[in-house]
């Protein structure tokens, strides 16, 4: 059964199409890419699966629910952006709590659960650290770890390696591809990055202008 399913996506703004009729699936424990030029429609989607934007029309199924009308949190998904979007104020523990605690789970299960993602990522030492004490790789694990201590239906990212330099990039892709091989974990991934996406892609699928 396909964890996601997109059929006949689309997404006007104006009398601009950046999403035009756009249809795909992905299988359970898939690794998918979107992969297409810069400006092509690839966040777009990925925001519209995850809720943060609304379609013009089409169907959007996250394992056996239509997700329209849904808000972010109750479509169990897990979004890693470009930017790592951490909160400086937090340290890198109560950043990863962040999602279980605003769900109201125990604080014992939280606790077990950001130690356990800190261990798969190799982090354990930076959890009381703040985010300005860590390197672009640190965070991104961090921010990695955010969505894997949430243990999703579904990953999405967003271009996620692009503000490392190419040799941390070339690094992580070889983590990122690990961490799936390890969780099992289906993921959604928007690259540019031909290279990135033949790395770490068991489908891509290959977006221009909207189509």
């Amino acid at each position: 059964m396909s964890q996601l399913e997109v059929h006949g996506l689309t997404k006007r703004y104006g009398e601009k199409t950046v999403v035009d009729r756009v249809s795909f699936a992905v299988e359970k424990g898939e690794f998918c890419i979107l992969l297409g030029p810069s400006g092509c429609g690839k966040s777009t989607i990925l925001r519209i699966i995850a809720g943060l934007d609304q379609p013009t029309g089409g169907e959007i199924r996250i394992g056996e629910r239509n997700v329209a009308g849904l808000s972010p949190s109750q479509r169990d998904v897990a979004m890693v952006f470009q930017s790592y979007a951490l909160y400086p104020h937090m340290s890198v523990f109560e950043n990863m709590a962040f999602p279980l605690e605003i769900g109201r789970t125990p604080k014992r299960e939280i606790a077990a659960a950001v130690r356990q993602a800190a261990r798969l990522l190799d982090i354990e030492e930076l959890l009381p650290r703040k985010p300005r004490q860590l390197s672009g790789g640190q965070r991104q694990r961090v921010a990695i770890g955010r969505a894997i201590v949430r243990n999703p239906r579904l990953f999405l990212f967003d271009e996620p390696l692009s503000n490392l330099d190419a040799k941390l990039r070339a690094g992580m892709r070889v983590e990122l591809a690990g961490l799936h091989q390890r969780l099992q974990a289906t993921m959604l991934y928007v690259t540019h990055d031909q290279v990135e996406a033949m790395t770490l892609g068991s489908k891509i699928v290959i977006l221009e202008q909207g189509i």
